[in-house]
């Protein structure tokens, strides 16, 4: 009886052994894909759909398909804005260095914008209209259920609108 127990314990140990050494291979496979330092994060220009002179990183998924998680990264310069729009899916932002203004409504109006510093986050719902702007140099990280679409309030400050 003694035998069996220490056979059942010694192989329900190799099986989770075995586990263990099949996902640690499996994740540092791909670690190095879904992983980044920040000087490694893959900045570029950002899509017409904002203002130039931010840049932005994919780092999950695409914000453009149909369906999917994304994450992006955007890198904006002191004073950079974003007119007032909406967005049709939820919009989760994690500010991660700088200061990031954000106000509600359908007109930018600094003087109603709320100051987020660095480790702030927020979600917006569908359909809430909202503007930003960059207080000194910020990047902030957003993150949603794609596709990630920007509708203006007032068609003419889309900046895709104007090439």
């Amino acid at each position: 009886m003694k035998s069996n127990v220490y056979l059942t314990l010694m192989l329900a140990g190799l099986l989770c052994g075995a586990c263990l050494v099949f996902t640690m291979g499996a994740h540092s496979a791909t670690s190095e894909k879904n992983a980044f330092t920040p000087d490694a994060i893959p900045y570029g220009p950002a899509p017409g759909f904002v203002a130039a002179g931010a840049q932005l990183a994919v780092l999950e998924g695409n914000p453009g398909a149909s369906s999917g998680d994304y994450t992006v990264r955007l890198k904006m310069p002191s004073g950079y804005r974003i007119a007032p729009h909406w967005h049709p899916n939820r919009e989760n932002v994690t500010v991660i260095s700088g200061t990031f203004k954000v106000g509600m409504g359908d007109h930018f109006d600094e003087s109603k914008m709320g100051t987020f510093p660095a480790g702030s986050f927020a979600f917006l719902d569908p359909d809430m209209h909202h503007y930003a702007m960059a207080s000194g140099p910020t990047v902030v990280q957003v993150h949603g259920t794609a596709p990630l679409q920007f509708n203006y309030v007032d068609p003419s400050d889309d900046p895709s609108r104007k090439k």
